[in-house]
């Protein structure tokens, strides 16, 4: 019993941990650059109040980052940036974490290239599944001459946590949806229609 207690327990902190992590550091992001602005508007008395401000401010400076992180020099000094974190114990396995599932969902952008149905966990009853990618030599070779695809099934309402497994390409229904819909329909639940 307390075995399960604890599995249930730590599901629990896995379906939530990304989730509070990533509002937490949009929050303190947003507080962080609007206490800079209201800091130096003091100063240098801008004189204006625009409402939703820190906002626009903290999407301005994620863009631009983002521009600087893709060029040589951002590239190279996001990479020691890593390597300096790698060196910390706790920081470490969080920060690489998060990094890592972010990269997957968002600048890889064949990390989910079809959506499919699947039968799972049982026969008889359906769940979406993303393939990403074709099937190990080792996986064709044991499962059969038909074409194996990886395939991942996520968890929700938390898409980055879930499953992998191996189908045969006859043994699942690919659909006429978009990954970004799929995506949408498992976040919320199945409320919102694709």
């Amino acid at each position: 019993m307390f075995a399960t207690i604890r599995r249930y327990f730590i599901s629990g902190l896995l379906a939530w941990i990304p989730i509070v992590v990533t509002l937490l550091a949009l929050s303190f992001l947003v507080r962080f650059i609007t206490s800079i602005y209201d800091t130096a508007s003091k100063y240098f008395h801008f004189g204006v109040d625009i409402p939703g401000f820190g906002i626009i401010l903290t999407l301005l400076i994620i863009f631009f980052t983002g521009v600087f992180a893709a060029n040589f020099i951002g590239k190279k000094l996001t990479s020691l940036w890593t390597m300096f974190i790698g060196k910390i114990p706790l920081v470490r396995t969080i920060y690489l974490g998060v990094k890592q599932v972010l990269e997957t969902m968002f600048t890889k952008g064949q990390a989910f290239r079809k959506v499919y149905l699947v039968e799972y966990p049982r026969k008889g009853l359906w769940t979406i599944a993303f393939q990403t990618g074709k099937g190990d030599e080792a996986f064709n070779s044991q499962i059969g001459p038909a074409g194996v695809i990886t395939l991942f099934v996520p968890t929700t309402p938390n898409p980055t946590s879930g499953f992998i497994l191996f189908a045969r390409e006859e043994d699942v229904i690919p659909l006429e949806m978009g990954v970004d819909q799929a995506l949408k329909y498992v976040i919320s639940l199945g409320v919102v229609h694709p």
